[in-house]
């Protein structure tokens, strides 16, 4: 699953168009978050909404880390 979200990050920059290949990504980028929402929710039995908000919250610092360092 980490190979299989690494080419669903990579691949849409593929695209010569800059802002096609950022949307395709942010769409594989939430349909992946909500997959891990629903697998916790699923077989860790987390509530749905407070699994999503543990998964978007991490997502966000994940996102936060990767502008700090890139602007570095």
């Amino acid at each position: 699953m980490t190979a299989l979200g690494g080419v669903g990050h990579t691949l849409p920059f593929l695209v010569h168009d800059f802002r096609i290949a950022m949307g395709a990504a942010v769409v594989v980028v939430v349909v992946e978050l909500a997959v891990i929402s629903w697998i916790r929710h699923r077989y860790m039995e987390t509530p749905i909404w407070s699994a999503a908000l543990q998964v978007g919250l991490g997502g966000a610092l994940v996102f936060l880390t990767g502008v700090l360092i890139g602007s570095a």
